[in-house]
């Protein structure tokens, strides 16, 4: 009797227990670096494309069947900048509403956040888009140097079928090192990680969330820029600073999902889309709630590819006219190249790719050098018409061009950093030319370091010796007109932007100038982005003939030629 007694007792506890508890399930969807990717073709080769937010839409539309209200579409920066179609709504068309805005307002958005070249399009722009979504734009890290308070909403809180959702959303503080100020004038970058130490108590002692989200546009891989300002630092704040249950990622282009236990051993899933809307963040959490608390929670990450996606067609509809203005825009005629170019060479040796923005650097400056770099790592502009479509091809980013002042000393140290970190130290003809690295899916190599930091010079004639260790492999033969080079004297050096504001830390680490020093070296700095330069370059010209400038060169040519020939095939085919 005392059995049975025993045995009813536990189930009318069960049926009570039962009684009082529900489960709530949310839907969560990141998408990250879309750099304007909005439709499924790429203006720039003018060709169908994978990604894009057509086909994002598809899935959130698909998944809004079963999960209605509950499913969260929230998106981690770097979407004005890539694709012309970010550009014409961000400097050509500056009456309608910005394309950015009205898509996600379209799409249901709840929350945005900031990303290092949403601010690299100014501040006309990024203000205006802000002011027109209908979700808030978060940036807890970025503060008005007026009064030391955030310059966007530092979070935002969401409530679904009583649950509480608390979003943080922070930018990687490392922005100086790359942009000019007069983009992000009366804004400072605050550190992540202190930065989110001052808000996750106020968070759960203010708002009391049930989940928290960290929105960081920031990838997991930290390191130190320019000595004090920490990048990529997800990581590092998901184990040091318990209280987050998600951090959703960005700004890396690198694809992640996964766990990771904080200070206090608690799970914090951990999930980055990579870039263009080619995959989702795709996030389901359940949660059982006892009353009005959470009892349990489970969190499940996946990434949802999106490119085996149809385009919402629904979505293509409601943006034909600005698709149409897109493609008006990127289809006029700039002028002819009777020469294809390619950037394939420049990792070899003076190309007529990169020498081509060597010489319009200079002749826009007047400087005595050039350093420039290839900015896309396999890019082409067929012999023919020119049109604005491949100025997007010959140039990726919206730089400024500066004149600065360095010294001989200065020029050799920058170069010596740049092609130490471009190429290998042969020991042998049979060894690599370049520092290359297997890609992790076992299809062929790529380089170990970013490409976009190999800058060449002209301007001078000088030799790379790749048998050399670092800081010993450039000879500087004198000037190009012929003129002694000399490690003493001040030249006035032409740049881009990224590089003069100390992206890549060859002023900084190549050449020995403190970061906080660069500044007083800018002699000029152009108004516009140096694509737009180029634009109006070729139309006065009409007609151009690209050729390398061939004044410099890897030796021993014995080597180097073969060892080129081998790494080229190793990288392109």
């Amino acid at each position: 009797m005392k059995r049975i007694s025993s045995i009813f007792l536990l189930l009318w506890a069960f049926l009570s227990l039962s009684a009082t508890t529900r489960e709530v399930k949310l839907k969560l969807i990141e998408t990250s670096d879309i750099h304007g990717n909005f439709f499924p073709y790429n203006f720039i080769t003018q060709q169908d494309w994978n990604g894009s937010f057509a086909r994002v839409y598809t899935y959130v539309q698909q998944e809004r069947q079963t999960y209605g209200d509950n499913l969260l579409l929230m998106d981690n920066g770097d979407i004005l900048q890539g694709q012309p179609s970010a550009y014409y709504y961000n400097f050509m068309d500056t009456v309608s509403t910005h394309i950015t805005a009205a898509m996600m307002n379209y799409m249901g958005f709840v929350v945005g956040n900031m990303g290092n070249h949403d601010v690299e399009a100014g501040h006309s722009v990024y203000d205006r888009w802000i002011k027109q979504c209908n979700f808030p734009v978060l940036g807890a890290n970025i503060i008005r140097t007026s009064d030391g308070q955030p310059y966007l909403k530092p979070y935002e809180i969401i409530e679904r079928d009583g649950i509480k959702i608390a979003v943080l959303g922070m930018i990687t503080p490392a922005i100086p090192t790359w942009l000019p100020e007069t983009l992000w004038k009366g804004l400072s970058f605050a550190d992540m990680e202190q930065t989110a130490r001052k808000w996750i108590p106020i968070i759960q002692e203010k708002e009391k969330p049930d989940v928290v989200i960290g929105l960081f546009h920031a990838g997991k891989e930290a390191r130190t820029v320019a000595g004090k300002y920490r990048e990529d630092a997800s990581a590092e704040i998901a184990e040091r600073i318990p209280g987050f249950d998600i951090i959703m990622m960005g700004h890396d282009h690198r694809r992640f999902c996964g766990k990771i236990a904080n200070a206090q051993g608690d799970s914090v899933l951990l999930i980055n889309p990579a870039n263009n809307g080619r995959t989702v963040g795709d996030i389901e959490i359940c949660l059982t709630v006892d009353g009005d608390k959470v009892v349990r929670k489970s969190i499940q990450g996946t990434l949802t590819d999106m490119d085996k996606l149809q385009p919402s067609q629904e979505f293509m509809a409601q943006f034909t006219p600005q698709y149409q203005a897109v493609k008006t825009f990127v289809s006029e005629k700039v002028g002819t190249f009777t020469e294809t170019i390619s950037t394939r060479p420049a990792y070899f040796g003076p190309s007529a790719f990169i020498d081509f923005i060597h010489s319009l650097q200079l002749d826009l400056t007047g400087a005595d050098i050039s350093f420039a770099a290839p900015l896309s790592f396999d890019a082409e502009i067929k012999e023919g018409d020119i049109r604005i479509s491949d100025m997007f091809n010959l140039y990726k980013y919206e730089n400024m061009l500066y004149t600065m002042e360095l010294t001989g000393k200065e020029i050799k140290g920058f170069l010596e950093e740049s092609y130490a970190i471009w190429t290998n130290q042969m020991q042998s003809a049979d060894d690599h030319l370049l520092l290359l690295t297997e890609r992790k899916d076992g299809n062929g190599y790529t380089f170990t370091n970013p490409s976009f930091n190999f800058d060449s010079a002209a301007g001078i004639i000088y030799t790379v010796d790749v048998t050399k260790p670092a800081g010993q492999k450039i000879t500087i033969q004198s000037l190009a007109n012929g003129e002694p080079f000399d490690l003493n004297k001040t030249y006035r050096v032409a740049l881009n932007s990224y590089r003069g504001n100390g992206g890549g830390e060859l002023l900084t680490k190549g050449a020995g100038i403190p970061q906080d020093q660069l500044k007083d070296r800018i002699v000029n700095a152009t108004e516009k982005d140096l694509r737009y330069y180029m634009i109006q370059y070729i139309k006065d010209k009409k007609t151009l003939s690209p050729q390398p400038l061939n004044q410099w060169k890897m030796i021993p040519e014995a080597w180097t030629q073969k060892a080129a020939e081998r790494d080229a095939k190793l990288l392109f085919e």
